[in-house]
């Protein structure tokens, strides 16, 4: 199964960038960092798929699978009208921890 607190689907080819830089902007969870000659991942793991960088990239050189991570998660619950608190948020985690938060893992929020 997906575990998106070890996992994400976020893929960068530095080979196509051109420091463009809008990816920096448009990241919600500081992801990329600015570098010489080209963008540079610097926090992977804080990905949170929503897909804003790779939409963003006017030469593709950043992938990810939107529609699986935190994001998706936060945008269901508020089209249900359910509760992040409640644990059913689907992003992978145990039952009660994905966007509960009272364990080890981070919250959806604290990402």
């Amino acid at each position: 199964m997906f575990d998106s607190y070890l996992e994400n689907t976020l893929k960068y080819h530095p080979d196509r960038c051109i420091n463009c830089q809008r990816c920096i902007q448009v990241c919600p969870h500081r992801v990329f960092a600015e570098g010489k000659e080209h963008v540079e991942l610097i926090q992977p793991a804080l990905c949170m798929e929503c897909g804003a960088c790779a939409l963003n990239c006017p030469v593709q050189a950043i992938e990810v699978q939107s529609g699986v991570g935190c994001a998706w998660a936060m945008i269901g619950a508020a089209l249900k009208g359910k509760s992040m608190d409640s644990g059913e948020c689907g992003c992978g985690g145990e039952a009660g921890s994905c966007c509960g938060g009272s364990s080890e893992k981070p919250s959806c929020s604290e990402k």
